[in-house]
């Protein structure tokens, strides 16, 4: 992909005891999006990280970052890459000041004040600047997390869970900030449990289960693609089961009988919609309102993940 800044290929690790963390991954990060990691706990989004970061080796296959190979010249390669990982690990005895500011060092770059008090200011963290780690509260320790993997102003961020845990003010804060980071040309790529949070922040959604990637899709593609549509009636008078003249429709009862649902899909050449409507007009079922909703990231989530179960 000649817009990627990022290339993982076939890319595995298999832990001593035989544990297969990850299978092969082939995976291409454009410049400029907002890529989110779906998957179950333990499906492989942490390793994954962590090896695209350097902090795990992996068993096979290449990292390039913008062509640095991130073995061959890490130094390079993990320059242009923050990671905000899961754990609370800081210096708790430094100051939010100083240990940004170390941070920054660690890659080379002048301790530029400017930009690591508007970055501080941007995290709520200015008025917290001279605090030592160890009285900050837990939300607050995730916020300098952030900024020291935003210290040395990377072009990509890794947001390995960023919000499990947090107060929703703080999650507020950083969806802002990521924003702000993707406007101005930084790539971001987070994992999550949050999937509302990536079906409204994401440009492309990657879904990984047991050590493998199922699929790489547009956000939009996948949704059109995957997405089922479901057709709700009220009915005037309860059910208590659903009539067998119904049967090639698969409908399910809802509300203790009041509901009647239709999942059908959306992209077919005929939804069953119309000849259904005929049937319940013939049968004299009455219903009192109809409505559509589409399914979500978390449904066709849920349904991968089931398919490969």
């Amino acid at each position: 992909m000649s817009d990627a800044i990022l290339s993982v290929r076939g890319v595995t690790k298999t832990y001593k005891g035989g544990t297969v963390a990850l299978k092969p991954v082939d995976l291409d990060i454009r410049r400029g999006e907002i890529f989110a990691l779906l998957g179950p706990n333990g499906a492989g989004k942490t390793t994954l990280i962590s090896v695209i970061c350097g902090i795990v080796t992996p068993s096979a296959g290449t990292v390039t970052v913008e062509g640095h190979d991130i073995v061959r010249d890490y130094k390079h390669a993990r320059r242009r890459i923050g990671l905000v990982p899961q754990e609370l690990s800081t210096d708790a005895f430094e100051t939010v000041l100083a240990t940004v500011t170390f941070s920054r060092r660690l890659f080379g770059r002048s301790g530029h004040s400017g930009y690591i008090e508007q970055l501080l200011r941007d995290l709520s963290l200015w008025d917290k600047r001279n605090s030592r780690i160890m009285e900050l509260s837990g939300g607050m320790k995730r916020r300098v997390l952030i900024a020291k993997a935003l210290s040395h102003e990377p072009d990509i961020l890794f947001l390995d869970e960023p919000t499990a845990g947090v107060d929703v003010a703080l999650r507020r804060d950083m969806w802002r900030l990521v924003h702000r980071l993707r406007e101005g040309g930084t790539t971001i790529i987070l994992t999550t449990h949050y999937i509302e949070e990536a079906e409204e922040m994401a440009d492309r959604v990657g879904v990984i289960n047991k050590g493998e990637l199922l699929l790489v899709e547009d956000k939009a593609a996948l949704m059109n693609k995957l997405g089922k549509r479901e057709l709700d009636l009220a009915l005037v008078e309860p059910m208590s089961e659903v009539p067998p003249e119904f049967a090639d429709w698969h409908l399910t009862l809802d509300d203790e009988g009041r509901r009647l649902r239709y999942t059908f899909d959306a992209t077919a050449e005929r939804t069953g919609i119309p000849s259904l409507l005929r049937r319940l007009n013939e049968l004299g079922i009455a219903f009192k309102d109809l409505e559509t909703s589409k399914s979500s990231l978390e449904d066709i989530f849920v349904d991968l993940v089931e398919a490969r179960a």
